[in-house]
């Protein structure tokens, strides 16, 4: 079962059989409701945490009620990285925004792989770059930019995933207007307004609970519509 989910997943198809067969060993697989805390701030870092199914909210709170999204990690996304490689606590939230299954893969077999495998290695650097460039933009888009302009980019960062060539990417985004409000922390009547600007400009075609991709690299470097 968890074969068939990493099938298509970059850095597990760059290793040999026998890796890919160690984590498929030592993987777990774990179910989580909406709105369900995968990690919480604070907490050990015992695990790299995969998105199977569903939808993941990173996000930073403090103690009298704010809130900020820091991104969102869809299907085939992993995160966490940062923490193992530092033995460091977490230093967000993961929140589920809807059903969603997650892989978790204990410590001591990414640092297995870490050990065993240069082409994972590359990966892992591939996707520090991309990770570092994410935010970069999303710190421009937040001091920059209009809400058109933020849902715009929220969309791309879920589309883009690190190691997937330019061409290589699943046009169909299934997300809902409220989770793309979350994310892009818009409301959800500026959310509605900057879908109908996007698919009005041919960028996006809106579907029910989905939106599909016509044109990647503009939504990324939109700065007025």
């Amino acid at each position: 079962m968890l074969r068939s989910r990493l099938a298509s997943t970059p850095w597990f198809t760059i290793l040999t059989e026998e890796q890919q067969q160690h984590v498929i060993d030592e993987t777990l697989l774990q179910h989580y409701p909406a709105g369900a805390f995968v990690v919480r701030k604070g907490d050990p870092s015992r695990h790299w945490i995969g998105v199977i199914e569903g939808l993941v909210r990173i996000s930073v709170g403090t103690a009298d009620g704010k809130l900020a999204a820091l991104t969102g990690v869809p299907p085939g996304g992993w995160v966490g990285e940062g923490a193992l490689l530092k033995a460091e606590l977490r230093r967000y939230d993961l929140v589920t925004l809807r059903d969603s299954v997650i892989a978790k893969m204990p410590i001591d077999t990414f640092h297995w792989l870490l050990d065993n495998s240069i082409a994972f290695n590359r990966f892992l650097l591939d996707q520090f770059n991309h990770r570092m460039g994410q935010f970069i933009g999303r710190i421009e888009s937040d001091r920059l930019f209009n809400a058109d302009i933020r849902v715009a980019r929220c969309i791309a960062e879920l589309v883009r995933m690190p190691n997937y060539a330019d061409d290589n990417y699943n046009r169909q985004l299934n997300i809902t207007q409220e989770e793309i409000g979350y994310l892009a922390r818009v409301s959800r009547q500026r959310t509605n307004g900057a879908l109908k600007k996007l698919a009005e400009a041919g960028l996006i075609e809106l579907q029910y609970r989905s939106v599909l991709i016509n044109d990647l690299v503009a939504l990324e470097t939109l700065e007025e519509i």
